[in-house]
């Protein structure tokens, strides 16, 4: 049982993280977000915790299902999440810095916490942490348990696995500014920039996977 746990948490865990990539998500939050203070930052990091956990369990338990009923498949999901990351990672890479700072002086002159309780959901959550890929990723998860149903050892390994990936979401976009400062402002725009093209290239690989699928499910048709 233990073995079996341990199991279904490793492939849950290195399944999602990569593709949530807390790190990223953190930093390029705080790009957004730089008049954030750090009572905003934290109740930030809470709002996009508890969204990321609300869309993977979704995911993960009747995702499949969804997709199912309005009759769209895992590979046309692919292909449309990656559109969605490719050009929300495109926005990013090319995003002014100036603009980006006249809209947060802004905004935080005109209420920044009701601002950012808007922005927690989208674009902060989805699709910058959470995205239509980590759903496809969780739904081809889920589709590999048990046919008999789930079992309490699955229960329990997958919600082991989304404490874990959720514990490190909210340390990543909670400390942010922390690891903001111990760059520097060089060393931040660099790494938002270097986050923002690998983004870009995570949704390019999920659209090229998605759209291989389909390809493929033509040739053989």
């Amino acid at each position: 049982m233990v073995q079996e746990l341990t199991a279904t948490v490793l492939v849950i865990v290195a399944g999602l993280f990569p593709v949530i990539n807390p790190p990223a998500a953190g930093l390029i939050i705080m790009s957004l977000v730089p008049a954030a203070t750090p009572a905003q930052l934290a109740e930030l990091a809470w709002r996009v915790t508890v969204n990321s956990f609300a869309i993977l369990v979704a995911s993960l338990s009747v995702g499949a299902y969804v997709l199912s009923f309005f009759g769209v498949s895992i590979p046309v999901l692919r292909v449309a999440g990656g559109v969605v990351i490719a050009s929300a990672g495109w926005k990013l890479l090319h995003a002014p810095d100036e603009k980006k700072g006249h809209a947060e002086a802004a905004a935080a002159a005109d209420g920044e916490a009701e601002s950012l309780g808007v922005r927690a959901f989208y674009p902060l959550t989805l699709p910058i942490t959470v995205g239509p890929g980590s759903i496809a990723v969780a739904i081809a998860l889920a589709t590999g348990s048990p046919s008999e149903g789930p079992r309490g050892v699955h229960l329990a390994a997958v919600g082991t696995a989304l404490a874990i990936l959720c514990a490190s979401i909210y340390a990543c976009v909670r400390f942010a500014a922390s690891v903001q400062r111990l760059l520097g402002p060089v060393g931040s725009e660099v790494a938002m920039r270097l986050f923002a093209f690998i983004l870009f290239c995570i949704g390019v690989q999920i659209f090229w996977l998605g759209l291989s699928d389909l390809l493929g499910s033509l040739r053989t048709n």
